[in-house]
C-alpha cells in the first residue's frame, strides 16, 4: 500500500510584541532550541515530506532559522496579517502541487510531538476531510470550544460567540488542523471575513466542510502539545514542561539524576549508560556524555563531548569544542574551551585550558593557564602525554610541551619544551634575613614620632 504524502504548513509570522522583545516570537528558545526549530523537528520526525513556512514581511532571521533546520523548506510571506486562513493560503502554490495530507501547525507550539502529528493525520486516511486537535484544559476560559455531534465535529465556537451551554464544554480547540489534500483548497478558499475584525479564520473550515457534505473529526491531545507562547510567562511555563519531559526521558534511559528538578537539559543532550548527574548542572546545546561519566554539582556544559568514565566538576565549565577522553578529570573551577583532553589526563583545580591539546595521562596543576589570545588571534598549546605542569604555570601560546616534560611551578613558558625536559621560567628567589623585623621597627618608630 502506498504511503500517504504529506505537506506541513508552519505558520511562523508574528512580531512577538507581547514578548516585550525585538526578536521574532518563534526565535525565542525552549530547552536550548528555538520554538520554530522544535516545531520543524517534530514535523520532520512525523514523516512529512514537504514543509512550507509562512512568515511575516522582512523576517529574514526567521527564514535563516527555518533553512538551518530544514534546508529544503519552502518560504512564503503573509504580507498582511489577516487571520490564520489567510496565512495558510499564503502557501497556496505549495498546496496546489498536491499532497494526500496537509498539516497546519504553528511555529510557537514547541511541545508538539511527532506522535501527536501522526495521530492527527490518521483520520484523513479513514475518509475525514478535516481533523482538529483538541484538548481539555484545567481552565477552558478564553479557548474556542469544539462542538461535537457523536464522533463528528460540527463547529468551532469562539468563546465570545458561544452560548452558556457551549461555554460549559470542556473540549477546546488546540489550533492545529489536518486537511485531506483533495478538498483542502476548496474549503480554504471559501473562508470569508464575516467577523468583526474582517479576518479569515481557519476555524470556519469546519462548517464549510460540513456544508460540502464532508466529514470533520477531533483528535484529542495533552495540553502541553498545543501550548502556544505569547508572553515571557508562557515561555517560562513551556520551558518547565519541556524540562520535565527531558528529565523523565533521561531517567527512563537509565541516567542517574540525583536531584532531577535541579538539572537543566537541552533538547539534543545525549547520554550513555550509567551516567550520573549531580544537582544543579546545566547542559547547553550539543552535549554528549558517554557511559559511566560523572557530572558533579554546579557544572555548566555546552558543545562538549565527555568520554567514558570521565569526571567533570564540581563547578566546572565545558565550552564548545571541549572533548574529554576516557577517565579524564576536569575538576572544580576549571574551564575548558576548544581543547582535547586525552584519556587519563587531569586538570583538577582552578585552571583555564583553551585552544589546546592535553596528551594522555598528563597532569595540569592548579592555577595553570593556557594564554591563547594575543589580543588579535588565538593560538594553540600542545601538552604531550604524561607531561607534568606545575601549579600556577602560564603557557604562552603558541607553545609545545613535550611528552613526559616537567614545568616548574610558577613558570611562564614562552618557548617549546623538549620531551622529558624540565623547564623553569621564573625569577630566582632572594632571601634577606631580618628585613621584616627592620621594617616593623621603622613603622613603630614612625608612629611614636607622630605622637
Amino acid at each position: 500500500m502506498r504511503a500517504r504524502s504529506c505537506l506541513a504548513i508552519v505558520l511562523a509570522a508574528g512580531e512577538g510584541t507581547r514578548m516585550r522583545s525585538a526578536k521574532p516570537k518563534v526565535l525565542h528558545q525552549v530547552a536550548g532550541r528555538s520554538l520554530l526549530a522544535h516545531v520543524l523537528a517534530a514535523v520532520a520526525d512525523a514523516g512529512v515530506e514537504r514543509t512550507a513556512v509562512v512568515i511575516g514581511p522582512g523576517e529574514d532571521d526567521v527564514t535563516a532559522e527555518a533553512k538551518r533546520v530544514l534546508p529544503r523548506a519552502e518560504m512564503f510571506t503573509q504580507h498582511e496579517r489577516r487571520g490564520t486562513a489567510h496565512a495558510v493560503l499564503a502557501a497556496r502554490p505549495a498546496i496546489a502541487r498536491g499532497a494526500d495530507d496537509i498539516l497546519v501547525v504553528y511555529g510557537d507550539t514547541p511541545l508538539i510531538r511527532p506522535a501527536t502529528l501522526r495521530r492527527l493525520r490518521a483520520p484523513l486516511a479513514a475518509g475525514a476531510a478535516v481533523a482538529v486537535l483538541g484538548f481539555r484544559p484545567a481552565d477552558p476560559a478564553g479557548y474556542g470550544r469544539l462542538i461535537m455531534s457523536g464522533d463528528e465535529l460540527i463547529a468551532i465556537r469562539e468563546e465570545t460567540d458561544a452560548s452558556h451551554a457551549e461555554r460549559n464544554i470542556a473540549l477546546c480547540n488546540g489550533g492545529l488542523m489536518a486537511f485531506a489534500g483533495k478538498s483542502a483548497l476548496a474549503i480554504l478558499e471559501r473562508i470569508g471575513n464575516h467577523n468583526r475584525k474582517g479576518e479569515f479564520y481557519l476555524t470556519d473550515a469546519i462548517e464549510i466542510a460540513r456544508g460540502q457534505k464532508l466529514r470533520a473529526v477531533t483528535v484529542e491531545a495533552e495540553e502541553d502539545d498545543v501550548r502556544g507562547i505569547n508572553t515571557k510567562r508562557q515561555l517560562a511555563e513551556a520551558e518547565a514542561a519541556a524540562q520535565q519531559r527531558l528529565r523523565e526521558a533521561a531517567l527512563a534511559a537509565g541516567v542517574t539524576l540525583i536531584a532531577p528538578e535541579t538539572v537543566f537539559l537541552s533538547a539534543d543532550t545525549k547520554f550513555g549508560k550509567d551516567v550520573v548527574v549531580e544537582p544543579y548542572v546545566v547542559f547547553g546545546e550539543k552535549v554528549t556524555v558517554e557511559d559511566g561519566a560523572v557530572i558533579h554539582a554546579f557544572s555548566h556544559l555546552a558543545g562538549a563531548h565527555v568520554g567514558k568514565g570521565a569526571s567533570v566538576g564540581p563547578f566546572a565549565r565545558l565550552r564548545p569544542g571541549a572533548k574529554l577522553g576516557e577517565r579524564s578529570r576536569i575538576g572544580n573551577f576549571v574551564e575548558v574551551k576548544e581543547a582535547v583532553i586525552e584519556a587519563g589526563a587531569k586538570a583538577n583545580h582552578l585552571s583555564y585550558i583553551g585552544d589546546a591539546f592535553v596528551g594522555a595521562n598528563a597532569n595540569v596543576g592548579a592555577g595553570t593557564i593556557t594564554c591563547n589570545y594575543d589580543g588579535n588571534e588565538k593560538h594553540r598549546t600542545e601538552i604531550g602525554k604524561e607531561a607534568f605542569i606545575g601549579s600556577n604555570a602560564a603557557l604562552v601560546a603558541p607553545v609545545k610541551i613535550g611528552e613526559g616534560a616537567y614545568i616548574g611551578s610558577g613558570s611562564v613558558i614562552t618557548d617549546d619544551v623538549p620531551a622529558d625536559a624540565l623547564a623553569l621560567g621564573r625569577g630566582r628567589q632572594v632571601v634577606k634575613e631580618g628585613w621584616a623585623h627592620r621594617l616593623r621597627s621603622l613603622k613603630l618608630l614612625g608612629k611614636t614620632r607622630s605622637r
